[in-house]
This record gives structure tokens, C-alpha cells and sequence, in this order.
């Protein structure tokens, strides 16, 4: 089967990938050879290394010198969205920690005139249910403004990934949090980050969310 000359690698890292799921390669079977992979996908050694060595670090399969490529799990096995969603606590926040900094960075780069009024809305629901004590409107309003800064960091990839764990952080938040003391108390952070976002300075910004989403994980 000769594949497009258009992300070569990924391509036969996906048909491997399928071929695996659908049970043609089960956990311990050893690949085929370089040669006969050349063969199959018609392309070059160059292409087969690197879809092999992009299996290897997904954690499909293993390389044995001198002895071949084996299947290490199924690829049914748990994705890394699906981990995303499963992470609680410590690794929740620590995720949470690493998409916030970077998004609140480009945000204030690539944030427009829209993006500014959006968080503003947003930020100013959380403040008004907080001091409602409104809980789960707060969170809601809380996950809203982090939200619309992903979306301000043009930026589809941060996007996605921050979609990915919104929903599981709001569910997280409502576990942890009976009140809105603590959404009342970190009200001037989440003014500071959005103040660094207007007056784009990414410094600022990655400074005021790496204040927010500190450890411990109370600290909104």
C-alpha cells in the first residue's frame, strides 16, 4: 500500500497504530522488519524510523537491538486524553499548572479587543457570585474566564487541551470547595492576571497564573 508523500511518518505510525487495534499485532508480537515495512508502506528507511520511534514514545511498542520492534500495549489501551480526564488532585493541578502559564503568556500577545470584554464578563460574574456566595455559578464563571483566556491565546492545540480538563476542574472545584471564600480571596489575582493580559505583557501574565494555580491545590 503506497501512502501519500504528506506526513509520511505519521501516517505509517497511524496505520501501524490501527493494525495494532484491530488485533492484527497483539502485546508481544514482534513487527515487521525495516525492509518489509519499506516495502508494505512504500517509503524510506528515514520514514520508518521515525514512525517507529513515534509508537515507541506513545509507549505502543518497544525497540530491541538487535532483536526488533515488539508491541508493548494495545492501542486500545488508555489515551492521554483519557488520563487527562482521569487525573485528581496534585496531578489535576500540576496539569492544570503547565496549559494556564503558557495560555496566560500567549493570551497576552495575541489577545484582541473582544477577547479583553469577554474576560471581563466573566470575571466579573465570578466576583458577583462569590460575593453572592453562589458556589457552583462561581466555579462556573471561574472556568469561564480561564476559558476565554485560552481562546484570546490563538492558539488551537492550548485550546483543545484546556477543554479537555475544563469540565473534569469545574467537577474537581465543586468536590473541593463548599463555599466561595477562597473565589473571594483570589479575586485580585485572577484582576492582576486579566490587567497583565490587557497591558499585554507575557511576563506578567505567566507570573499572575503561576500565582493562582500554586501549589497547594486550595489556591484558585
Amino acid at each position: 500500500m503506497t501512502i501519500k508523500r504528506q506526513r509520511l511518518a505519521d501516517e505509517v505510525a497511524e496505520q501501524l497504530t490501527s493494525q495494532i487495534k484491530e488485533g492484527q499485532f497483539l502485546i508481544g508480537d514482534k513487527l515487521p522488519t525495516e525492509p518489509a515495512l519499506m516495502e508494505i508502506f512504500g517509503v524510506g528507511r528515514s520514514t520508518i524510523r521515525e514512525a517507529i520511534r513515534n509508537l515507541s514514545h506513545a509507549g505502543l511498542v518497544r525497540v530491541q537491538q538487535g532483536l526488533g520492534t515488539f508491541v508493548e500495549q494495545s492501542a486500545a489501551s488508555e489515551t492521554l486524553s483519557d488520563r487527562l480526564l482521569r487525573a485528581k488532585g496534585k496531578d489535576l493541578n500540576d496539569v492544570r499548572q503547565l496549559i494556564e502559564l503558557k495560555i496566560a503568556e500567549k493570551a497576552a500577545s495575541n489577545r484582541t479587543l473582544a477577547d479583553i470584554e469577554e474576560m471581563r464578563r466573566h470575571l466579573q460574574q465570578r466576583d458577583e457570585m462569590a460575593q453572592a456566595h453562589q458556589a457552583i455559578r462561581c466555579i462556573e464563571a471561574d472556568i469561564q474566564f480561564h476559558m476565554s483566556i485560552a481562546r484570546a491565546a490563538k492558539s488551537e492545540i492550548m485550546l483543545d487541551l484546556y477543554k479537555t480538563i475544563a469540565g473534569h476542574l469545574q467537577d474537581y472545584f465543586l468536590e473541593l470547595f463548599a463555599d466561595t471564600e477562597k473565589f473571594i480571596e483570589t479575586q485580585r489575582l485572577h484582576e492582576d492576571l486579566l490587567d497583565s493580559i490587557i497591558a499585554q505583557d507575557p511576563y506578567l501574565a505567566w507570573h499572575a497564573a503561576a500565582q493562582i494555580t500554586g501549589q497547594p491545590v486550595a489556591n484558585i
